[in-house]
């Protein structure tokens, strides 16, 4: 996540899925994986569902605040942490490697976790906001590894009790790939007896939402998820 991205599509999409989810009762932890913004490409413009009315159905209220927060010309992550938005625990720490080595980087990620995880301990579910999802062998270790979620950081949170749920952005790759990516994270270890999800959200730019579920939390979060799909949610997200 970069602040400039505060309010767009993707905002929409995924504060539409955590409030839906905030129904079971399950409390909510957002790590925003927030990094430093970028200025080389148009990322977050994608503000036309603001003038949607398809969009506003889903979620009037959602929709009207966020219309606020990108009119008001302050895109910054800090607006969404509102109980009128999302009753939830946030966590929104920058995880800068800027001017870092190799091994500075490790050290900062390491601090960087531990005190996500001391924020979020008492969360049910946590849901975790990378910039590109997954770690990919190219990026391990590198400056840009900010951008991803490394497994073993969903695997603490999954290990210390709660229901975990990352973002994966969509490249030039199948629904296949993405599926089969997380199926092989699921059975690395790390997530005894977890129930695997995935939704898709097909608006603009494709994204997708991978659940893994602790057992306790499984039939509530599952149900919360197909009443979801019965609702005018239904055209913009899908189950894998």
């Amino acid at each position: 996540m970069q602040n400039r991205y505060t309010g767009d599509i993707g905002d929409f999409g995924k504060l539409g899925l955590l409030r839906q989810l905030s129904r079971t009762g399950l409390s909510i932890g957002v790590n925003w994986y927030l990094t430093p913004d970028e200025t080389h490409n148009g990322d977050g413009r994608h503000i036309g569902y603001l003038k949607n009315d398809a969009f506003r159905a889903c979620d009037e209220q959602l929709w009207s605040v966020l219309g606020q927060i990108v009119g008001s010309g302050k895109r910054q992550v800090s607006a969404l942490e509102r109980p009128d938005i999302l009753q939830a625990s946030f966590y929104s720490r920058v995880l800068d490697f800027t001017g870092a080595d190799k091994t500075e980087r490790q050290m900062l990620r390491w601090e960087w976790h531990n005190r996500a995880m001391q924020q979020l301990q008492n969360c049910d579910i946590i849901f975790v906001d990378p910039d590109n999802g997954l770690i990919v062998p190219s990026a391990d270790g590198t400056p840009k590894s900010n951008k991803f979620v490394l497994p073993f950081e969903l695997s603490e949170y999954y290990r210390a009790g709660a229901s975990v749920i990352y973002y994966q952005h969509k490249a030039r790759r199948s629904d296949e790939f993405y599926i089969e990516q997380n199926n092989q994270l699921v059975e690395s270890g790390g997530f005894f007896g977890a129930k695997s999800l995935g939704l898709k959200f097909r608006t603009t730019s494709q994204r997708y939402y991978f659940f893994l579920v602790q057992p306790s939390h499984a039939e509530a979060m599952v149900r919360c998820i197909e009443q979801m799909i019965s609702t005018p949610w239904k055209n913009h997200f899908e189950i894998l």
